[in-house]
């Protein structure tokens, strides 16, 4: 199994209501994409304020490296993209296998 993580730093323009829908979009992925085992959406709500301005998680699992490799040039992921990107301002992506 591979974990990917994406620590998002959002724009300050963002909407939430822009926010919402891209993680409706997120946890829909595995349902419309193969490998995708599951989807997790976190706000950062850590004490020790070492989180650098990043807002917001995603802790996305999938079943092997075929998995990923389906997601990522997915129609559904390219679909997310369009939405994600203009509310972004960085990103931390961290994979890893287990």
């Amino acid at each position: 199994m591979i974990r990917h993580i994406l620590l998002i730093r959002f724009k300050d323009a963002s909407l939430l209501s822009e926010i919402e829908k891209l993680k409706g979009l997120f946890e829909s992925m595995p349902e419309k994409v193969e490998g995708v085992v599951s989807v997790e959406w976190g706000i950062n709500d850590s004490p020790e304020g070492k989180n650098k301005g990043y807002t917001h998680s995603v802790l996305m699992t999938f079943v092997d490296e075929a998995g990923r490799q389906n997601y990522l040039p997915h129609a559904e992921h390219e679909a997310l993209k369009h939405v994600f990107i203009p509310l972004l301002e960085d990103i931390v992506v961290f994979d890893y296998s287990f």
